[in-house]
């Protein structure tokens, strides 16, 4: 028993931080229901009734128990979607992400992507009228195709004020909008250390660095630094989608190479892609680099004891 001890509080350790993220996000999706209404609520339930089949069906397989990954990423999921999207198509992103992004690697903890952003991008790739094009106006009820974003990308008329794109009175994600809650409570959970500091500050820093030099060289094409943190899912993503410990760097200075990385990526894929957002393929693209950088960060720290040991 005795030897069970540290195993034991580790578990502990882990499954009360889980649980204090969940809670986190619990006031965006009440956020979400103020803003679009009540269908966020069904496609938060849809989401879990979906992925609750998958990891039962996977847990029954395999022979292991549910874990509480179950609690966070249909939360995530839900949060990272358009209010207006079918709850057919909720059932499909958030059964695929659980199936192809968490328990074809065995299950949590053993995942390279995060089972969230896999989801959301398969169908943002299979039906993209829904994803790219039908944004709830907050208050209105009217489908509009723009969002901050993409009026920002587009350079076209910018009207937003600042206060809409904290506060949320804006079209976007579900989650993605409470921009001034996402500041606080993500502050919060790194002061708590639920979170790293260094992957969303190195993130947000290097959209904010890559823009300003993007638009010092083409400024026709470049948009406002500031303003590019503050449309999109960027925020969001900084905080609570990078910094999942399972799918990100362990190292210390692999965290901050994967923030500039991800920065990086998603400047390229908003001023050059035909997608407008790109925070959801750099996440995908770096939790595949992830293990190399601790690797290298590993490698290069090894190399250095061994010159000053000889």
């Amino acid at each position: 028993m005795k030897n069970d001890y540290p195993s034991m509080l580790h578990r502990f350790t882990i499954g009360r931080q889980m649980v204090m993220f969940a809670l986190a996000l619990v006031p965006f999706v009440v956020m979400g229901v103020i803003r679009y209404g009540m269908h966020v609520v069904w496609m938060l339930l849809v989401a879990y009734a979906s992925a609750l089949i998958v990891e039962l069906l996977f847990s029954k397989i395999r022979q292991l128990k549910l874990d509480l990954g179950l609690l966070i990423t249909p939360l995530i999921f839900t949060l990272i979607l358009p209010p207006t999207l079918p709850l057919w198509i909720v059932a499909v992103g958030s059964s695929f992400g659980v199936f192809f992004g968490k328990a074809m690697f065995g299950g949590f903890g053993k995942n390279i992507f995060n089972p969230a952003i896999v989801g959301r991008l398969f169908i943002t790739i299979s039906f993209p009228a829904h994803m790219a094009t039908m944004w709830l106006e907050p208050g209105a009820d009217v489908i509009t195709t723009a969002t901050p974003l993409g009026v920002l990308n587009s350079g076209g008329d910018f009207s937003y004020t600042m206060m809409e794109l904290l506060l949320g009175d804006v079209a976007g994600s579900v989650g993605e909008t409470f921009r001034l809650g996402i500041l606080i409570i993500g502050i919060l959970l790194i002061l708590l250390r639920i979170i790293n500091w260094r992957i969303p500050v190195f993130f947000i820093g290097s959209v904010f660095l890559t823009t300003w030099i993007g638009g010092l060289i083409a400024p026709d094409m470049f948009r406002d630094p500031l303003l590019s943190i503050f449309v999109g899912g960027l925020l969001f993503g900084a905080f609570f989608v990078a910094s999942d410990p399972i799918t990100s760097p362990y190292t210390q200075k692999g965290r901050i190479f994967y923030g500039i990385g991800l920065g990086i990526i998603t400047v390229v894929i908003r001023n050059f892609a035909a997608f407008p957002e790109g925070v959801m393929f750099a996440i995908i693209i770096m939790n595949a680099f992830a293990p190399q950088l601790d690797n290298l960060v590993k490698k290069r720290r090894d190399s250095k004891e061994e010159g000053e040991m000889a």
